[in-house]
C-alpha cells in the first residue's frame, strides 16, 4: 500500500498529466501513455535508478532534474513533465516510485480508451481474457510463471488476441504479466478490470451460475446491486455447472455465496461432526 507521502506525489503528477493532455488526442494520449508505461518497465529491470530517483537525502528538485536529463530529447514533454512532478514527491520505499508509475500509465490509457468511448468494450475483452486463461491450465501455467520469457508471454497474448481486442486491451494484458502493482498475473488482470469500471464509475461483480442467466435476470441482478452500492455494478459472469445451482457474487470485499455446492458442503461438514 502507498504511504500517505507518494499518494500526495501520486495526486499532483496525476493532476499535471490531466492539464497537461487536456486537449490531446485519443491517440496522442495513448502514445504518453505507453511512454509513462515504459519508464515503468526500466525502473522494474533498474532497481539503482529506482534508490536514485527517491532518495529521501536528495531535493526532489534533483531528483527531478536526474530524470529530465534522462528522458529529455527521448520522450514528449508530456511524459517527462509528469514524471518529474511525481519523482519531485517523497516514497517510503523505491518500489512505490514503480507501482505509481505504472498506475499513472495505466489510467492515461485508460482516459485514452474512454474518449473513444469504448472503454466498457475493454472491460470486457480484459474479464473474458481473463476467462480464456482461467479455462486452460496450461496457458494460465505459461503466462504466470515470472521465470519465462517476458517476450515469449507478451508474443503469445499478441497472437491469442489479435484481431479479438483493441491495441489498448493488449498492452494492458502486458502490464499483468509484468505483475501490476507486485500482484500475481491473475490479480493483476482482475485489479485492471476494476479500474477500468471505476473510471466509468462502475463497481464489478463477479457472478458465477451453473447456467447462463437470461437478460430479464442480468437486468434485475445488476439493478439489486445498483440499489445496493449506490451506483451502477458491471456484471462479469461466469457459468460454472460445477456449482449445481443457485448463484456467487463477490462485489470487492464483500462475497455473497447463495450456490447449492455451499450449501451441501456445508451441510457434509455437519454430518461429518
Amino acid at each position: 500500500m502507498a504511504s500517505g507521502a507518494s499518494r500526495a506525489a501520486y495526486a499532483a503528477a496525476a493532476e499535471k498529466l490531466t492539464a497537461d493532455t487536456a486537449k490531446a488526442t485519443a491517440a496522442q494520449l495513448a502514445t504518453v501513455a505507453d511512454e509513462i508505461l515504459s519508464v515503468a518497465g526500466l525502473l522494474r529491470a533498474q532497481p539503482r535508478l529506482r534508490r536514485a530517483l527517491t532518495d529521501p537525502s536528495r531535493p526532489g528538485t534533483d531528483r527531478a532534474q536526474l530524470l529530465r536529463s534522462l528522458l529529455a530529447g527521448k520522450l514528449s514533454q508530456a511524459t517527462v513533465d509528469t514524471l518529474a512532478s511525481l519523482v519531485d514527491g517523497r516514497f517510503a520505499r523505491p518500489s512505490e516510485l514503480l507501482d505509481l508509475t505504472e498506475r499513472l500509465g495505466v489510467d492515461a490509457l485508460l482516459t485514452s480508451v474512454e474518449r473513444t468511448g469504448k472503454l466498457g468494450d475493454l472491460e470486457d475483452e480484459l474479464f473474458r481474457f481473463g476467462q480464456i486463461v482461467a479455462g486452460d491450465s496450461q496457458l494460465a501455467v505459461t503466462l504466470s510463471d515470472p521465470g519465462a520469457s517476458t517476450g515469449r508471454r507478451v508474443k503469445l497474448v499478441e497472437d491469442l488476441l489479435k484481431g479479438k481486442a483493441q491495441p489498448a486491451t493488449v498492452r494492458l494484458v502486458e502490464v499483468a504479466l509484468e505483475g501490476f502493482g507486485g500482484r500475481n498475473f491473475e490479480s493483476s488482470l482482475a485489479r485492471l478490470v476494476e479500474l477500468s469500471a471505476a473510471k466509468r464509475d462502475h463497481e464489478v461483480a463477479y457472478v458465477t451460475v451453473a447456467r447462463p442467466l437470461t437478460d430479464a435476470d442480468e437486468q434485475a441482478l445488476a439493478a439489486k446491486l445498483s440499489d445496493m452500492y449506490g451506483r451502477p455494478v458491471s456484471l462479469k459472469i461466469d457459468v460454472d455447472p460445477a456449482i449445481i445451482g443457485g448463484a456467487s457474487v463477490r462485489v470487492g470485499a464483500h462475497l455473497y455465496d447463495g450456490t447449492v455446492l455451499r450449501r451441501l458442503t456445508e451441510a457434509m461438514q455437519v454430518f461429518a461432526k
